[in-house]
């Protein structure tokens, strides 16, 4: 894989602005998880769809797509009633697969924390106001203490929390969702998979080898040298040039 780049700050923004415009499109919704999260108008809806969708995208994306149809189907029309009527119950201990390791055991998990947070709070974006996005995973791993939310203290990268956030904060008005007015999406940290990284350290010699937490925060202070604004929007430049040249 080549992505050739004059040494310059300017000749990078450019190639990924034109990369982010080259993918961030209406068409990338019909192959992307996001659309989930999308089908829903009410905001306690959105959410959690989000956080489920997000939990389970890792691995091939049409297996994604299959399983997140399969978790919504058992939440009906609206995820937020599905959680606090606690249609969830039945599932505790329950070994039926939904996603790879994510079993509905992990759903139940989810589901339990969501119920007991929404009983005290409207929305959870009322845990990233108060001390930035790092403290506000950390309150989201402790309120949701489920094996598949990380917490940014054992270093993780936090990737699905992070691309949670991305669609719930940025507005493109294209792809994300824009729902949390709260958050400035200078703020966010760039959802760090196997494709963004391998494509960032061609880029920039001074990235970690390995997908830590210290990773995405140094990429994301790449990013943010070139739109400062909005450094995750370029999370569909690395994303999508990164899965493209995979197939290849």
């Amino acid at each position: 894989m080549e992505f050739k780049l004059k040494n310059k700050h300017i000749s990078i923004k450019s190639k990924l602005d034109e990369l982010a415009e080259t993918y961030n499109t209406y068409s990338f919704i019909e192959t992307d998880p996001i659309q989930f999260p999308r089908r829903f108008s009410l905001l306690q809806d959105v959410e959690v769809s989000a956080l489920l969708t997000s939990i389970i995208t890792w691995g091939k994306r049409d297996l994604i797509l299959r399983d997140a149809e399969k978790m919504h189907s058992l939440m009906g029309n609206s995820p937020y009633t599905y959680i606090m009527n606690r249609e969830w119950k039945e599932m505790k201990g329950s070994e039926k697969n939904i996603h790879r390791t994510f079993f509905e055991r992990d759903m139940w998990d989810v589901c339990q924390g969501l119920y007991y947070y929404y009983q005290k709070s409207h929305s959870l974006e009322e845990l990233f106001l108060s001390d930035g996005i790092l403290n506000g995973l950390q309150m989201l791993s402790g309120w949701i203490p489920s094996r598949h939310i990380s917490s940014p203290q054992r270093k993780s990268p936090c990737k699905r929390s992070n691309l949670m956030l991305r669609w719930l904060v940025r507005n493109d008005g294209i792809v994300d969702m824009g729902v949390w007015k709260r958050i400035s999406p200078a703020e966010l940290i760039i959802p760090l998979d196997v494709h963004v990284g391998r494509v960032s350290r061609i880029i920039w010699n001074d990235l970690p080898k390995t997908d830590r937490l210290s990773t995405a925060l140094k990429i994301t202070n790449h990013l943010s040298e070139l739109c400062p604004e909005d450094p995750c929007k370029y999370d569909f430049a690395l994303f999508g040039y990164g899965e493209d040249q995979s197939h290849r």
